[in-house]
């Protein structure tokens, strides 16, 4: 396993940026400006809208980078949207049927697939989390952006700000930048967290490199070349293996 090499997982981001605004991403009850203490700082730390998505299919397509060719992507492990492939568009996928737990949740997720040796380990699912990335105002995403996280061309581990492995919280073992053996222990199972940009440019749903039209906050907050905050996006892939020698992407 090359660390995280080959991670460029997608999200073309649909039906969920519709029903999400700054209201919904803030959590609870929403405020009106009027009550007593408003909107605190404390209101706005750790809220998250949580989906929940099945496996759906694989196939070596990828609409964001390889758009109408079928087969040109490595092997890709879809969840949500049942009708993914390189066709798909955002008429498509509004009309798609998906495997994730709210039925109005079309979005298509993937990730490069998970081999030991040659045999495909296929996830269980995905936990999808839309947070707040930072205290400023959260944008609901416009239709149809398209937005990728990690380097399809790396041959090293990218840093754990954007894609680590772990697993799962029961298991006491830490974050990992390459696969770890799991503990021999229940619950204690193999996943890939992938962390998505939440600073998009405000004007292009996609760029030349599917990634210039987005970039990732700091403490200070997104960049003024990108000062539209939407919602934050990680990806929680579970898999059925505790992991070891001899897994790549």
């Amino acid at each position: 396993m090359r660390g995280v090499a080959l991670i460029a997982v997608g999200a073309l981001v649909l039906v969920v940026a519709a029903v999400l605004g700054p209201a919904a991403i803030a959590g609870g009850k929403p405020k009106t400006g009027e009550e007593p203490g408003a909107i605190s700082r404390a209101d706005l730390v750790g809220v998250n809208f949580v989906e929940s998505c099945r496996f759906s299919h694989q196939a070596p397509d990828d609409p964001i980078v390889f758009p109408g060719k079928p087969g040109a992507s490595h092997q890709h492990t879809f969840v949500g949207n049942r009708t993914t492939d390189a066709f798909s568009s955002f008429g498509s996928l509004r009309s798609g049927s998906t495997t994730c737990m709210r039925p109005d949740d079309t979005a298509a997720y993937w990730v490069p697939t998970l081999y030991q040796g040659t045999t495909p380990i296929l996830p269980q699912g995905a936990t999808i989390y839309y947070r707040r990335g930072t205290l400023a105002e959260v944008s609901p995403f416009p239709n149809n952006l398209r937005v990728i996280a990690g380097d399809a061309a790396a041959t090293s581990p990218q840093g754990m700000r954007v894609t680590f492995w772990s697993c799962g919280i029961v298991s006491g073992a830490g974050r990992s930048e390459t696969v770890p053996t799991c503990p021999d222990a229940r619950g204690s199972f193999l996943r890939l967290h992938i962390r998505f940009p939440e600073c998009w440019d405000g004007r292009q749903l996609d760029s030349a490199d599917h990634k210039s039209h987005m970039a990732y906050a700091t403490r200070r907050g997104c960049p003024s070349t990108h000062p539209v905050e939407v919602p934050q996006i990680t990806q929680i892939y579970r898999y059925p293996t505790r992991g070891g020698e001899g897994f790549s992407l």
